[in-house]
């Protein structure tokens, strides 16, 4: 009897355990907008044995496209690139669903009818973002700055680029306006040609992007020799690179420091950079302090001769100012302490944040005065001049950056320079000015800002 019974019930329950097996799986991370060329990948597993057919669907009005088809076993695991081009299935703006239909090799005594194993709904969207740029600075030049505002809607990612370096927007204005400012750096070697743009990205991958007008007005930059010593290499080598060998020459050790330390501190500069207020902190020109002289200028290329032969060159990205011994150092405007320490060639140093991107470095400070997330006032003293990093004698070296790219201090030192340049897009945009500087002037371009050039003191 019990063999009888055993007969029955084992079969019975072996069929039933076939029959309860859970089919394919499927894990679908499909974004909620679906643009004009799709991209996601659907990931399949079987329980028992293998994946025998998948199929992704989309499903409009009632109408399924077939957008991915496997019919060959696909294993108990898969991962299936899904990608279309929304036209060509002939689907259209609005709502629609995508379903994965999957089954298994896998032997059950009844198969019902194929239905979907997974299922999410979504909007094609193929219409790009709106993108208007309200205004712009209009004259432009290596080592400048410029200045545009722009509004963009249902955008999910907006970047306004100079060729292949970003810089960031900020939301300025008044809410109704939905406006945007940015502050584009040039780099001193920005070459005619290469493109300023803002591009708008949405959720579904649609794109627009506009060129960024304006004139650009050629600018050159100075050069210097300069004739480095055996006792300022003996100095500042050990000072700065503390960790060479012995047996290393003193010549090696430089050229380790002004050009391995230099990019790391550029380095620093940039990630420094994209830690800015949103808003503008800054009021009025920018001041240089008193009783100092230029005597190094911005953007100068300097070549590094050692014993009648050149061995180094670099850019000099700031001014050197000139005053008398361990001088105080004012802050050029009011702002956040967004660095204060030791920065490679440049030794003590400061930089200040003065919101959206706009940044001052002080270095070569013999000491500093203040502390990261201290707020300043223009004046107001962060430090001592001195001969830290990098340096021959007692001076200050001073340095403007936009997002990290270091442009030319002249121009901040400029009310009229600021109410033209950065002040008048903001007017023709119908966005508030920048304090402090006064009425826009009429409209004219502000004559472009002379370099100074002195001889060096040491």
């Amino acid at each position: 009897m019990l063999l009888v019974i055993l007969a029955v019930v084992a079969p019975i329950s072996y069929l039933g355990w076939r029959q309860t097996v859970p089919g394919v799986r499927a894990s679908l991370a499909v974004p909620r907008f679906l643009g004009h060329t799709p991209a996601f990948t659907l990931t399949l597993e079987a329980s028992r044995g293998s994946i025998a057919r998948a199929e992704v669907r989309i499903v409009q009005g009632g109408k399924p496209v077939t957008v991915v088809k496997q019919e060959a076993p696909l294993g108990p695991r898969a991962e299936l690139p899904v990608k279309f081009e929304t036209a060509a299935l002939g689907l259209r703006e609005g709502a629609a669903t995508v379903e994965v239909w999957a089954r298994d090799d896998f032997w059950r005594p009844f198969r019902g009818a194929d239905r979907p194993i997974a299922s999410t709904p979504v909007t094609i969207d193929l219409t790009p973002p709106k993108l208007e740029i309200l205004a712009a600075t209009r004259y432009v030049a290596p080592g400048g700055v410029q200045v545009v505002a722009f509004r963009v809607g249902d955008a999910q990612r907006t970047d306004v680029t100079v060729g292949a370096r970003a810089f960031p927007s900020f939301v300025y204005g008044p809410p109704d306006k939905g406006a945007r400012v940015a502050l584009i750096g040039l780099p001193y070697d920005f070459a005619a040609g290469t493109p300023i743009a803002i591009t708008a990205r949405d959720e579904a991958g649609n794109v627009t992007t506009r060129g960024v007008p304006g004139e650009l007005k050629p600018r050159a930059f100075p050069r210097d020799t300069i004739k480095l010593s055996e006792a300022f290499l003996q100095t500042k080598v050990p000072e700065l690179l503390p960790q060479r060998p012995t047996s290393q020459p003193l010549l090696d050790g430089f050229l380790v420091i002004n050009r391995e330390q230099r990019k790391q501190a550029e380095a620093t500069k940039r990630e420094i950079g994209a830690r800015t207020a949103a808003t503008p902190l800054w009021e009025g020109p920018f001041t240089q302090p008193r009783n100092t002289k230029v005597f190094s200028n911005f953007a100068e290329t300097r070549t590094y001769v050692y014993e009648g032969r050149e061995v180094d060159r670099q850019v000099h990205y700031g001014y050197d100012l000139a005053s008398t011994k361990h001088s105080p150092v004012p802050a050029a405007n009011a702002g956040v302490v967004a660095f204060a320490g030791p920065l490679t060639i440049y030794g003590n140093a400061v930089i200040l944040d003065h919101g959206l991107g706009l940044q001052t470095l002080y270095a070569h400070l013999s000491s500093i005065e203040v502390k990261v997330g201290d707020t300043v006032t223009k004046g107001q003293e962060l430090g001592r001049t001195g001969a830290s990093g990098l340096a021959i004698g007692d001076h200050l070296h001073f340095e403007v950056l936009v997002s990290g790219v270091s442009v030319t201090p002249l121009e901040w030192w400029d009310a009229k320079w600021i109410r033209d340049r950065v002040n008048r897009p903001l007017k023709e945009a119908g966005l508030p000015e920048i304090a402090g500087v006064g009425a826009v002037s009429e409209d004219e371009p502000a004559r472009p800002a002379r370099a100074v050039s002195r001889r060096r003191a040491r």
